[in-house]
C-alpha cells in the first residue's frame, strides 16, 4: 500500500526525488494510515453514553416565565425544545439509563451482563438539577404524553438538594417531597443527591462536606422509603457547580457509589473502567437546539454510519 502510493505520488514530486526523500514519505504516509486506522478501531470499541445535564425548564409562551417578569438565568431550557428533543430520542428507542443502570452495567467491578432488551440500542442519560419545580409542573406531563403515545416509560434522573425541598422563597421554586414521590412512584423520576444546600464541596470544612454528603442522603431517603425498599434513591451524586477534588472525593465515597460532574464531555468506556467518582456530564442551555442535542445523542461520525447500515 505504501509503496503503491509513493510511485502514485505526482509527477512535480519525482524529479530529484532521492531514496532518502523515499523514505521519509513512505515513514510519513505509514504513519498516517496507522494513526487513521487506529482512530478508526478506537471509536468501534468506544461505548459512548451522552449525560446530558439539564436545570430548570420554562414554558415560553407564559409570560411570568421570561424576562422581565423572570430572572433569566444561564441553566434555562425551553419546554418547547426539550420535548421535541425527548420525543426524539424515544421514538428512536433510546435506552434511557438510570444512574444504578449505568453503575452496574458500565462502571462497577465486576460489572453486570446487559439485559438481552436493551442490548443493541443506543444509550442516554437525562439528569435534572437542583430539584426546581419546573421538574414536577412542565417536565413530568412532558413524560407522561410520550408514554402514553409511545407506550414506553421514559426515566429521568432528578439530583436534588433536600435542603431545599419545598422552598418557594428562593429565586426559582422547589419541588416537595410529595412531588418527588409522585414522579418516582410513576416510574419516570431516578431521584439522587445534589448535595444538602448546594454547597460548593471544594470550598467548605470537612464537618460541613460530612453533613452535606451525609443528611442529603438521609433526608432523601426518609422521603422516599417506602417506595425504595432496595435504597436506590441518593446512592449516586451530582457535585454542586461540578466541583470536586480529591479530599472531597474521599469524602463522597463514604456515601455513594458514583459522582457526576459537568465537564461539557461524553462518558466514553473503552479499554480501562473510568473513576466513578468523575463522570463526565454535557451541560446544556438554551443555545442548545433540539437538534443540536438529538445529534449530539446520536453519536459520532463512525457510530452513525454503522448505525445506517
Amino acid at each position: 500500500m505504501i509503496n503503491y502510493l509513493v510511485n502514485k505520488w505526482p509527477e512535480y514530486f519525482k524529479p530529484g526525488m532521492t531514496p532518502r526523500k523515499k523514505r521519509i514519505i513512505r515513514f510519513l504516509l505509514a504513519f498516517f494510515l496507522a494513526f487513521i486506522t487506529y482512530q478508526v478501531i478506537l471509536e468501534i470499541i468506544t461505548v459512548e453514553i451522552p449525560i446530558f445535564g439539564f436545570h430548570d425548564i420554562v414554558d415560553l409562551r407564559n409570560l411570568q416565565e421570561v424576562p422581565p417578569q423572570r430572572r433569566d438565568f444561564p441553566g434555562d431550557y425551553s419546554q418547547q425544545n426539550l420535548e421535541p428533543f425527548l420525543e426524539d430520542l424515544v421514538s428512536h428507542n433510546y435506552w434511557f439509563l438510570s444512574t444504578q443502570e449505568l453503575y452496574e452495567y458500565f462502571i462497577a467491578n465486576p460489572k453486570k451482563p446487559v439485559p438481552s432488551e436493551y442490548r443493541g440500542r443506543k444509550k442516554v442519560m437525562i439528569a435534572f438539577d437542583d430539584g426546581n419545580k419546573s421538574i414536577y409542573t412542565h417536565l413530568l406531563p412532558i413524560l407522561e404524553r410520550l408514554e402514553n403515545k409511545y407506550r414506553k416509560k421514559t426515566k429521568v434522573v432528578v439530583f436534588i438538594n433536600s435542603g431545599f425541598l419545598g422552598r418557594q422563597d428562593s429565586l426559582i421554586k422547589k419541588v416537595t417531597c410529595q412531588d418527588l414521590r409522585d414522579g418516582m412512584q410513576k416510574g419516570f423520576y431516578d431521584i439522587q443527591s445534589h448535595g444538602l444546600n448546594h454547597e460548593n464541596l471544594t470550598k467548605i470544612s470537612l464537618t460541613a462536606l460530612d453533613r452535606e454528603l451525609s443528611q442529603d442522603q438521609i433526608r432523601l431517603r426518609k422521603c422516599t422509603q417506602d417506595l425504595d425498599p432496595n435504597q436506590i434513591v441518593a446512592s449516586h451524586i451530582a457535585y454542586p457547580f461540578g466541583a470536586i477534588n480529591k479530599e472531597a472525593e474521599k469524602y463522597v465515597a463514604k456515601y455513594y457509589k458514583s459522582g457526576y460532574l459537568y465537564d461539557s464531555l461524553k462518558l466514553k468506556l473503552r479499554f480501562f473502567p473510568p473513576n466513578k467518582y468523575r463522570i463526565s456530564r454535557l451541560t446544556v442551555n438554551k443555545k442548545h437546539s433540539a437538534e443540536r442535542l438529538s445529534s449530539l445523542a446520536s453519536g459520532s461520525w463512525l457510530h452513525k454510519l454503522i448505525s445506517k447500515k
